[in-house]
């Protein structure tokens, strides 16, 4: 089993940390009252529902940091966790290809689920793809590298 991109793992790391730090913040501001007028209760509602949000994004950094120390399967092609670079008519460039959550240092992100993503997911390094974007527009990205 290989492990992480050190850079990689310390980036989800770094964020997980801060998201921690965020939820005891926001644990700091809910209170149990029995009192209070409605400002009261409505500060407490916005932050059970920041809590919520956090948590899951939390439980995503932390199956992201799992993961990141899996061997890839068998495909040589792009998966989750790669940095791949990508001609997008503009000359190469780098992207993580995941989540949002593991945006930061400087690298973008190409998530699955979004045309780019779902286009390139499990291409080959040379491969032209053809994707469709939400404005409609016909667009072509080429995969450079994947490491």
């Amino acid at each position: 089993m290989t492990t992480a991109t050190p850079p990689r793992s310390a980036a989800l790391a770094a964020r997980l940390e801060r998201l921690q730090a965020e939820r005891a913040e926001v644990m700091g501001e809910l209170f149990v009252s029995n009192g209070g007028d409605t400002a009261d209760r409505a500060t407490n509602v916005d932050a059970n529902a920041r809590l919520t949000l956090l948590e899951q994004r939390i439980a995503t950094v932390e199956e992201e940091i799992i993961n990141a120390g899996r061997q890839k399967t068998g495909s040589t092609g792009v998966s989750v966790g790669d940095v791949v670079t990508v001609d997008l008519g503009d000359g190469p460039e780098p992207y993580l290809f995941g989540s949002v959550e593991q945006a930061g240092d400087g690298m973008d992100v190409i998530t699955q689920a979004s045309p780019l993503g779902r286009a390139i997911e499990g291409a080959a390094v040379g491969t032209t793809v053809t994707y469709r974007t939400r404005a409609g527009r016909e667009l072509t990205a080429t995969v450079i590298a994947i490491s």
